[in-house]
């Protein structure tokens, strides 16, 4: 018996069951406690993308240009990153399929296969990045580097042993809450509100001068928010959990939600790192560790172990929903099994994958001499170049009248992910040409 028709029983029990405390939440009148049971995925994928570089990204933005432009830019990415995925929510839960289980379906094997292959290759690399991150951070405390991946492999390696989607959810989301240590960071930094307001109103002061840093730190900041993964993890996961169309209202505001908790956090750490700004520091090329000691006679050294902490964490979350996010694109391509409500034996692929590339991603970021500076700007160069197609196939499928019949797109929301793709493109071509340009000068 093939791997994907073994045991089908105990992956549609899991999720009926879930169901059905939903249901008897909602008969009871209790729509909190419905929609604390459906909130999850939306959360996990907008602070999962804050991950180790992205978190060291909006830090370089602060330290460079301290409070400004930067705070709301940040903001509309988010609200970029919300249009995005509320599409990936409304396909999830419409027709029960991954994201690449429908580019299979509706474009064909080539393309199926060119999107798995095109995402475990940008993921596999973005994961490289969270090793790096997590051994950054725990470098501070005097962590060893082996001991930081092996750290960072068990977290991934949780959803082994969960044997149930919602019991994997609601670890990796208490793990995600410590995204928040750059709050208390922030407010160690006893920053001007008024010209915190001001900036978030006005967006201003612009950043001086405006040269190839500057489009840089943008693209960075784009690539930090809106990236391919995200639309396969969540749709992955609103598969995975059972959502319903009855429940697209929760799943939408599940996802407005983590975009709003994530922008907390990533302007939070601007704020942090603001200070620096002042000093005149070249924090540019700063790691989680050098943030943490140069924040130091700023907030004392609470404040920069609380960093380095929330950098460490960024890199764990971020490598859990991204390793399993190639998990299910594997499968569903495929055709194997793929669901965390299924133990090791009925999904042994999904598995292999889901831990595996977290694996070897750890143990290049060991390997002395490991080009890790080279891999990291090219994972926020394809970040931003990848995106636009992505975006091309997410607005075919949810304008699919055969697929989504109702829920397909309707006009605003085709010029809003219209919009969204447009600006990406025009993002990607100016990452590109900044950098062509700084090679030829």
């Amino acid at each position: 018996m093939s791997e994907g028709l073994l045991g089908p029983d105990r992956e549609e029990t899991a999720r009926a069951g879930d169901r059905l405390q939903v249901w008897r939440a909602r008969q009871g009148g209790r729509r909190w406690l419905a929609w604390w049971l459906l909130v999850g995925p939306g959360v996990l994928v907008m602070l999962g993308e804050n991950d180790a570089p992205s978190m060291l990204s909006y830090a370089a933005s602060g330290a460079t240009y301290g409070i400004g432009f930067f705070l709301p830019f940040v903001l509309l990415t988010f609200a970029m990153a919300y249009v995005a995925q509320e599409m990936t929510v409304r396909l999830g839960a419409v027709t029960k399929s991954g994201h690449a289980e429908l580019i299979y379906r509706r474009f064909g094997r080539f393309w199926g296969r060119f999107a798995m292959a095109d995402l475990l290759f940008t993921n596999f690399l973005t994961l490289i990045t969270e090793f790096v991150g997590i051994v950054a951070g725990a470098g501070y405390f005097g962590v060893p580097a082996p001991a930081a991946v092996a750290l960072g492999w068990a977290v991934v390696g949780v959803a082994l042993f969960t044997r149930r989607y919602a019991r994997w959810e609601r670890i990796t989301m208490a793990l995600a809450a410590c995204n928040f240590l750059f709050v208390p960071v922030a407010l160690l930094t006893r920053p001007r509100w008024g010209q915190v307001a001001h900036a978030l109103l006005f967006w201003s002061p612009l950043p001086r001068p405006w040269n190839g840093q500057t489009i840089i730190l943008l693209m960075a900041d784009i690539g930090a928010t809106v990236t391919p993964w995200m639309l396969f993890f969540q749709q992955g996961a609103v598969t995975d959990k059972g959502l319903a169309v009855t429940d697209v209202r929760e799943g939408r505001g599940d996802t407005a939600l983590g975009a709003l908790l994530a922008a907390l956090a990533a302007m939070a750490t601007i704020v942090a790192t603001a200070p620096l700004a002042a000093r005149g520091m070249n924090a540019g090329q700063f790691g989680a560790a050098q943030f943490a000691q140069a924040l130091v006679p700023v907030i004392g050294r609470t404040g920069g172990a609380l960093f380095a902490l929330g950098v460490m964490e960024a890199g764990l979350v971020a490598a859990a929903t991204i390793s399993t996010s190639s998990a299910y694109a594997f499968g569903e391509v495929t055709g194997r099994a793929h669901s965390l409500n299924r133990p090791w034996a009925q999904a042994r692929g999904f598995y292999l994958v889901l831990w595996g590339v977290a694996v070897l991603a750890g143990l290049l970021v060991l390997l002395p001499g490991f080009p890790l500076e080279r891999v990291v700007l090219m994972v926020n160069v394809l970040a931003v170049l990848t995106m636009p197609p992505a975006i091309g196939f997410l607005l075919l499928l949810v304008n699919d009248a055969e697929l989504m019949g109702q829920w397909k797109n309707g006009l605003w929301a085709n010029v809003l992910g219209i919009g969204v793709g447009a600006f990406i493109s025009l993002a990607g071509v100016v990452y590109a040409g900044s950098v062509v340009w700084s090679l030829l000068r």
